[in-house]
């Protein structure tokens, strides 16, 4: 693995800035020194991005995007294998979710129609690519979150220059070898490993980047649009959640709660998507927290570590401070040795908490009961994130009712499964933009009307 290089117009390049240490969070020991790159690898990578889009557009991208899923297919269990020492996640959800829902959003976009011009009016309207993106992927999908930019990206016949998180840069390094393997035209794709201060900043803000995707916390997606303002370029910002799971009085309520705690503590709780709140009739809270506190205790042998003593340590303050008494769980250490938590339930929770507000990304669970339907809705949409979202009912239309009044990007009803084809994205300070299927695809286009 090239952990001392950029990978930067088809070829690897040594950087030698400032050195950070990789530990493995499940057994706290190193494993890699981390070159860090800076602004210059950000220049030099962004010119050759620039150069390789003439090239690019007339490539047959669809069959080299091809030969790349069947490289990561066929190299799956390496990419898994990274991603758990990484970041921690266990084997089995390294594989099926961290490179298996990858898999399927490339196999998703390789079905889509190329988008045609068409005819409005007397006008001949055409979709040409952005540009230059630059792409800003998080710690927690490392490899999901790379493919849901740069292959849309590519794609749509832009250039991308990706900066994976240093954190978790390794499934990303694997995927420039694979790329470059498929025969992906030099400079198409350059991947530069740099912290978001300094790499991050200067991709956000360089004047020859078109657009900036990028996926993190709120916080951070506030600092990478302020950069990118005085460039004018197009930003798509994924970031946090705060989702509620909104059981209905008539729903099934084991299957609710589990499916939910499943969910919310899902990677560990460290999922931007998570539906960290479940909201249930006051009649039946006692019961919920019952079963949630229940089925938590039976997660804890199945979690894998938080992704970093950073992550463990915040969790921790949080679950520290918490004004609650914990059904299950609570601060400290579940395991001697790793960044391992003790998988969270509180009960009666404050609606207006900051355990009831603020993204936690650790497997914390606050159940908060309601009055009615419309107390329900109000507690689902209090929060300033609007990202993802359950309803539970037997009644296939209330549920549905009551999902459309949610103001947030997806919602699930009873459990319904994932889409990678569905539009992906957020409300409010949850982002704005839309990743995967055509939605995705059509964030990297520009749009052309000419009179004819």
């Amino acid at each position: 693995m090239k952990y001392d290089s950029a990978f930067i117009d088809g070829a690897w390049v040594p950087v030698a800035h400032d050195a950070l240490t990789l530990v493995d969070p499940a057994t706290e020991e190193p494993f890699a020194t981390l070159s860090l790159a800076g602004p210059t690898e950000v220049d030099v990578a962004v010119a050759a991005a620039r150069a390789a889009l003439p090239g690019w557009r007339t490539a047959d991208r669809v069959a080299i995007l091809g030969r790349v899923w069947s490289a990561i297919e066929s190299r799956r269990a390496e990419f898994a294998a990274l991603i758990t020492r990484d970041m921690g996640c266990p084997p089995k959800i390294a594989d099926a979710v961290q490179v298996g829902t990858p898999l399927a959003v490339l196999d998703g976009l390789l079905g889509l129609a190329a988008k045609l011009d068409e005819h409005i009016g007397h006008s001949l309207v055409v979709h040409e690519p952005i540009g230059v993106v630059g792409a800003i992927t998080p710690w927690n999908y490392p490899l999901h979150q790379v493919m849901a930019k740069v292959g849309p990206a590519l794609l749509a016949g832009c250039t991308v220059v990706l900066k994976p998180s240093e954190l978790a840069p390794s499934a990303a390094l694997l995927l420039a070898d694979v790329f470059a393997g498929a025969g992906l035209p030099s400079g198409v794709l350059n991947v530069v490993v740099g912290t978001g201060p300094v790499v991050g900043a200067a991709l956000a803000a360089h004047p020859d980047v078109d657009m900036i995707s990028f996926t993190g916390s709120t916080a951070a997606g506030k600092l990478v649009a302020r950069a990118a303002a005085d460039t004018v370029k197009r930003v798509a910002l994924e970031l946090g959640g705060k989702s509620a799971s909104v059981v209905l009085p008539d729903a099934d309520l084991t299957r609710a709660v589990k499916t939910t705690v499943s969910n919310a503590f899902l990677n560990s709780g460290q999922t931007c998507t998570a539906w960290t709140r479940l909201v249930v009739p006051a009649q039946l809270h006692d019961s919920a927290v019952s079963l949630a506190g229940e089925f938590a205790s039976a997660m804890a042998p199945r979690l894998g570590p938080l992704a970093s003593l950073a992550q463990f340590e915040r969790v921790q303050g949080y679950l520290s401070s918490a004004p609650f008494a914990a059904v299950t769980g609570g601060p400290g250490r579940l395991r001697d040795r790793g960044y391992f938590c003790k998988p969270t339930v509180y009960a009666d929770v404050d609606r207006n908490s900051a355990i009831a507000q603020e993204e936690i990304f650790g497997p914390v669970l606050a159940v908060i009961p309601y009055s009615d339907t419309d107390d329900a809705v109000a507690i689902a949409n209090g929060t300033p994130y609007g990202l993802a979202g359950a309803v539970w009912s037997g009644d296939p239309d209330w549920a549905l009712a009551v999902a459309r009044r949610l103001r947030t990007g997806q919602v699930d009803i009873n459990g319904a499964r994932f889409n990678p084809l569905a539009p992906f994205g957020g409300y409010g300070q949850s982002g704005n933009g839309r990743e995967l299927g055509r939605y995705g695809l059509d964030e990297f286009f520009e749009t052309k009307s000419i009179q004819l």
